[in-house]
């Protein structure tokens, strides 16, 4: 009997885990990657076929990409039954001379997500021309002076205080090939000299790869600081190619690097149990960058990545 009521409990605690994890979609697997691409897609595309893959959640996408009037975006996320989850600061942290421009970048994407009761701030140093040719070989990394450092860190501090304090919500600092913020050490860090009250971790799956670690590993150490995931794949076979050729890194998107779930290096199995076994509660996010102009089918790789999902476990929208 007692046997009979631990199988039941422990079943229980699995069905509230997978109704605890949201699963939802971001405008980079349209191609969407700088808002002035004048190959993009538009906005409303990407809200209406992530509806129809059967995606219920959307990031905001780079700044300006998604309507920053309230009244507009409201109505289209209400039209295509989709919820805001959060948006990405994706911009020079690592260049003292484009402060301005990564303060309002950050100010314009929390006014954004306040105002549609999104919870997610995401910050991304964007890619460096000191880092681009060492994308996934950490050893020949080039790294900042301490001095360097110190204003790079303060920096992100600045701006996750402005998102914590001032907007009210959940600020992760985000791993990116080619940027300052790439390798395991980096983001240790970074993570033990910024406080957790002000800065947890957006851990994307697929970059923690194509920068030569194991994200299984990560996620052990790391969970109780993980507020947010990013899904990504790697394709290991592009990813050798792109390493050993020191290729850039939208060049590796257009060569397929990110390839759908399930079909790359990344333990997707593992990652749900962990997940599971710590009770994360909140949105994973599918990010299968592409070239907008590629041959692939955004709305065909959406589709593909949310069957995945469901045939592992995920249920949750």
């Amino acid at each position: 009997m007692i046997q009979a009521l631990n199988e039941l409990g422990f079943m229980f605690a699995i069905i509230k885990g997978i109704a605890m994890i949201k699963i939802g979609n971001a405008p980079c697997s349209w191609g969407v990657e700088f808002s002035d691409d004048p190959r993009n897609p538009s906005w409303r595309k990407v809200l209406e076929e992530n509806s129809e893959a059967g995606f219920s959640g959307i990031e905001l996408g780079p700044v300006g990409f998604m309507p920053e009037d309230p009244f507009i975006l409201s109505e289209a996320l209400d039209e295509f039954d989709q919820q805001l989850i959060g948006g990405v600061v994706f911009r020079p942290f690592h260049d003292p001379d484009k402060w301005d421009f990564v303060l309002d970048g950050a100010i314009r994407t929390c006014k954004s997500l306040m105002a549609h009761k999104a919870k997610h701030l995401v910050l991304i140093d964007s890619i460096s021309p000191r880092r681009a040719p060492t994308a996934g070989r950490c050893d020949e990394a080039e790294q900042m002076s301490s001095a360097e450092w110190k204003v790079f860190k303060d920096r992100i501090t600045t701006v996750a205080k402005i998102g914590t304090e001032e907007y009210g919500l959940t600020v992760g600092i985000h791993a990116h090939a080619a940027g300052f913020i790439d390798f395991e050490p980096e983001i240790y860090r970074l993570l033990e000299e910024v406080d957790e009250s002000y800065l947890k971790i957006c851990f994307d799956t697929g970059h923690h790869s194509y920068a030569g670690f194991d994200p299984v590993s990560f996620i052990r150490r790391c969970i109780q600081r993980i507020s947010y995931m990013h899904f990504k794949d790697i394709d290991p076979i592009v990813k050798e190619d792109v390493v050993s050729k020191r290729t850039d890194f939208y060049s590796a998107c257009g060569q397929g690097i990110f390839c759908n779930l399930g079909r790359g290096d990344v333990d997707f199995e593992t990652i749900r149990e962990l997940l599971l076994e710590n009770n994360f509660d909140g949105w994973c996010t599918v990010e299968q960058d592409c070239d907008p102009e590629g041959k692939t089918s955004p709305l065909d790789d959406a589709k593909i990545n949310r069957a995945y999902l469901q045939s592992i476990g995920f249920t949750g929208r």
